[in-house]
């Protein structure tokens, strides 16, 4: 088990990852100076919405992460519903290095398939495909300040903690790795909290939806019941899982300061030469580029 899925200290394990993201966001930006070239481009990979408030969540996260890093160029795509488009972004930049991070959860079709496909499709373009942003610590900060900041109270007695659950509800996926990295997630999540923490999916005819969760949960006893938005960004799902809840439902995850720091050590570790699970085009070695 990796520092990163540590289950002690979560809390302390975010921070210094930041930390980390931090360190190596400098020293590529150093490497970048002294080799006079820009940085690879950072594309970022939203799934896109018929919801007009996903593509307003989207751009300002977009913007958080180009006041984090301001010398980076930072760019979104989408993979369908909403333009722009992640093969029309790649198709404007001009030719050279990129990186694309995925606005994702968890592993999937799209991680796998729909976005090294774009990448390789763009031969004007030398690119690595990130990491989904799932599963990590510093989502677990989101999701905790998120239920915080939806009723979850700071401290609970033991008898209120005994009675208490939580619903993680997350996209569905037939891909085996996405449950993986969900109930991973769950997990760090439950750990967080000190009370279960049942994955759900809502709207999917395959797997447990949000009220069969609180069912389960009340079942153990579990009757104080809250629901945390594992979602990038309003939509669909998100709403569902809203209408579910019989009690606190967190908004989704959206511009959380947390999210836009994991976009960026998502990007480094790429540049890093990190393995990925989807294939890429290997990028020269920064510091002789």
């Amino acid at each position: 088990m990796t520092d990163e899925f540590a289950s002690t200290g979560t809390t302390s394990t975010a921070g210094l990852l930041t930390m980390i993201s931090d360190q190596l966001g400098d020293q590529l930006s150093h490497v970048s100076l002294r080799s006079r070239k820009k940085a690879p481009a950072l594309v970022l990979v939203a799934h896109g919405s018929r919801d007009p408030r996903a593509l307003a969540t989207v751009t300002a996260l977009t913007h958080r992460i180009r006041e984090l890093r301001p010398a980076l160029p930072v760019h979104l795509g989408h993979i369908e519903l909403n333009e722009p488009l992640l093969t029309d972004t790649l198709t404007a930049l001009r030719p050279g290095r990129a990186v694309l991070v995925p606005l994702l959860l968890s592993r999937g079709h799209h991680v796998k398939h729909d976005i090294p496909g774009a990448a390789g499709a763009a031969e004007h373009l030398r690119t690595r495909v990130a990491a989904p942003l799932g599963p990590h610590p510093l989502l677990v900060d989101a999701l905790h300040d998120r239920l915080t900041e939806a009723g979850w109270p700071a401290q609970q007695s033991e008898r209120a903690r005994r009675r208490s659950g939580v619903v993680l509800a997350a996209a569905g996926s037939r891909d085996p790795d996405a449950a993986v990295d969900i109930r991973r997630t769950a997990d760090l999540l439950a750990h967080r909290l000190g009370v279960p923490v049942v994955p759900a999916h809502p709207g999917s005819a395959e797997a447990q939806d949000v009220p069969a969760a609180v069912r389960a949960l009340a079942a153990r006893g579990r009757t104080r019941t809250a629901v945390a938005a594992y979602f990038t960004a309003p939509g669909r799902f998100a709403a569902q899982a809203a209408a579910a809840a019989p009690g606190i439902a967190a908004a989704p995850l959206g511009t959380h300061p947390a999210l836009a720091r994991l976009v960026l050590h998502r990007y480094d570790t790429a540049l890093t030469g990190a393995a990925q699970n989807a294939p890429h085009t290997a990028l020269p070695d920064l510091a002789t580029a």
